[in-house]
């Protein structure tokens, strides 16, 4: 069952709550991996026994990332995916293997950043970084694959 903080995340957003909005929003919110796809997400609603179609995922994913709720990331040879805007800023390392993705934080890289935008005469506004490599859990699907 959706809950009031959800609906209340949708209005602040200034979108009408709406079972599809609810579910897909309930649904990201308790993502693991916390990186979906729409089509994910609408496997998901499926395995619930919701009759809400892929095409309403897309939009309702649109209109979550116009209104600010959501980011679309772009992992280079992948499909685009969706994480909740949870107000604090990360960054990602994707293995290149089995998609697997780890979020991160580091203080040092975000002040090197902002040196190097400095130096250069500019101001960062935003920015992504995306680190790729395999990944070394043991449950890798493709770790024994490559001998590791």
């Amino acid at each position: 069952m959706p809950t009031a903080s959800e609906g209340q995340e949708l209005k602040r957003a200034g979108l009408k709550i709406t079972l599809p909005r609810m579910k897909i929003l309930e649904i990201l919110e308790t993502a693991e991996p916390s990186h979906m796809t729409a089509e994910d997400i609408y496997r998901r609603l499926l395995d619930s026994g919701e009759e809400i179609g892929l095409a309403t995922v897309y939009r309702v994913l649109t209109q979550f990332e116009a209104a600010g709720l959501v980011h679309r990331l772009h992992f280079e040879g992948g499909q685009a995916v969706f994480e909740l805007d949870r107000g604090h800023h990360h960054d990602h390392i994707v293995c290149v293997e089995c998609g697997h993705v780890e979020e991160f934080f580091d203080s040092v890289i975000e002040a090197r950043q902002k040196a190097i935008a400095s130096e250069n005469g500019f101001d960062i506004r935003d920015h992504s970084l995306i680190l790729y490599g395999e990944c070394m859990r043991a449950e890798c699907p493709n770790r024994m694959a490559r001998g590791a």
